[in-house]
């Protein structure tokens, strides 16, 4: 991950600046007007360069050496801070090989310039750990960026740096994770690598084991994990400042591997399945952050982990669990998984809640259901909620963070579509509409009515399995981890 710095002065050997179009005309877009020549568009033109967003041109020049122009698309009087992150990430990844660059890309606010610096640290970034004889064949992540800038530094513009590197480096923790192959991040190795870091940034660690979690009533996660050699954890993570303003709870769905179990997936496209665990890694990540930021809110943070294999041992479909808390679930599809971790992780965080004191809000994060895809796509994430007040809070501070959500509905005719002749529900319906909102219905279940939740279903967005843009790289993207600090920074800063 490249550090970020500012400077009012070049230095580097490189410079990137900002490229718009208007009526077919190319207009450099940057703080330094030295830049903004007939000479420089007219060679512009020569090459073809291109001003839609995103798009790279690169113009070899003599002091710079280089010249980086990155498209913003049409001209604006002032550009939204997410189009200044994302070109400032599409040109960080642009310069993978180099050590160093210039960034002078336009901003008129700590706002548009801290946007610069975030972008700089999310498109910084690879991931190589399991590449051996073909490492070399890779570039390193730009190491260092310097942003040209008039204005004022001092203890608010450092203090921006030092948060850009923070989430830029629970981003990449996140990707990482998300990355790391099932034959090396099992339940057991995704707590032990976590735990290390969440206790070096002053978290308390809980770690549930397989017979732990089956003498506590963890029926969930038991039943997901029971088939697997990789036995099942909970891990749980705490963030308690003193005088916290605000206290929630995020639970993150953690398959480590999700083969269907006897509702056994498609060989095609299973290899994605190492990332069902995107979910847990996004909340212990942002809890990791929020405490390093040191925001004045109380987190408690829960990783429900399990890999969902077949075996002797596996659950059968028409078996009947019995979540934490005592309500009982026939399952009929073990591939609907994940809501059944997450039910033990939702009813845990009440009661811990209900413990040390009231819960403004718990948020879980699951790559849940292949309907969130179609109802929303690969970019834009799906947000459920029983509490309109604390939605507008998340999508407010997902919003600032410059990640895609999209409120979706919670309709209570559908409830009956987990009604169990059995057990007290079931974990799918048998309409093959609806799913995405049938899921959140049945985690509903779970949540007293009085208690805000909301629920973040990522998976489409969690994993990008095309071309690399902006600062989202190929592979795991982080998603929620920016949102999730920037819905505690919010809290943090209310009376």
């Amino acid at each position: 991950m490249a550090t970020v710095k500012i400077s009012e002065k070049q230095g580097s050997t490189s410079l990137v600046l900002g490229l718009s179009h208007a009526d077919g005309k190319l207009t450099v877009e940057t703080t330094l007007a030295e830049y903004k020549t007939k000479e420089l568009l007219g060679i512009l033109e020569d090459v073809g360069a291109s001003a839609k967003a995103g798009v790279i041109t690169k113009v070899p020049f003599t002091h710079p050496k280089l010249l980086i122009f990155v498209g913003l698309g049409d001209r604006q009087k002032s550009y939204d801070h997410e189009a200044l992150r994302r070109a400032a990430g599409s040109a960080a990844r642009a310069l993978a090989g180099q050590a160093s660059t210039d960034i002078a890309l336009p901003h008129n606010s700590t706002t548009e310039l801290a946007a610069i610096a975030e972008g700089v640290t999310l498109g910084a970034y690879s991931f190589t750990e399991f590449r051996s004889s073909t490492k070399g064949e890779h570039k390193a992540p730009l190491k260092s960026a310097t942003i040209i800038s008039s204005l004022p530094i001092g203890a608010e513009m450092k203090a921006l740096l030092k948060r850009a590197e923070i989430v830029g480096k629970a981003t990449a923790l996140t990707r990482d994770l998300i990355n790391t192959p099932p034959s090396h991040l099992t339940p057991a190795s995704f707590s032990d690598r976590l735990k290390k870091l969440a206790i070096a940034a002053g978290l308390k660690v809980e770690i549930l084991n397989e017979t732990q979690l089956r003498a506590k009533g963890y029926g969930g996660i038991s039943s997901v994990g029971q088939g697997s050699a990789n036995p099942p954890r909970l891990l749980h993570v705490s963030y308690n400042p003193t005088k916290a303003k605000k206290r929630f709870a995020l639970v993150g769905k953690g398959i480590t591997f999700d083969s269907g179990g006897y509702a056994l997936k498609p060989a095609a496209g299973m290899e994605e399945m190492k990332t069902d665990m995107s979910g847990a890694a996004a909340v212990i990540a942002s809890a990791i952050a929020i405490a390093e930021l040191k925001i004045p809110v109380a987190i408690e943070a829960y990783a429900c982990l399990a890999e969902n294999m077949i075996s002797d041992h596996a659950t059968r479909p028409s078996d009947v669990i019995t979540i934490y808390g005592g309500k009982t679930v026939e399952v009929l599809n073990p591939d609907a998984e994940g809501r059944l971790v997450l039910a033990d992780g939702l009813v845990r965080a009440a009661e811990d809640g209900a413990r040390l004191g009231r819960l403004d809000g718990i948020i879980d994060v699951a790559t849940l259901t292949g309907a969130q895809l179609i109802a929303l796509g690969t970019r834009t994430s799906a947000v459920m909620t029983n509490d309109a007040l604390l939605q507008e809070d998340f999508l407010t501070a997902a919003d600032i963070a410059g990640e895609a959500f999209w409120p979706m509905p919670l309709p209570e005719e559908l409830r009956s579509a987990i009604d169990s002749p059995i057990a007290d529900l079931a974990n799918i319906g048998p309409s093959p509409y609806g799913k995405m909102l049938v899921a959140g219905l049945f985690l509903k279940e779970f949540v007293a009515p009085d208690q805000p939740w909301v629920h973040l279903d990522i998976a489409g967005p969690a994993n990008n399995h095309g071309e690399a843009y902006g600062y989202t790289p190929v592979g795991g993207t982080g998603v929620a981890v920016r949102s999730l600090i920037s819905l505690a920074e919010l809290a943090g800063s209310q009376a």
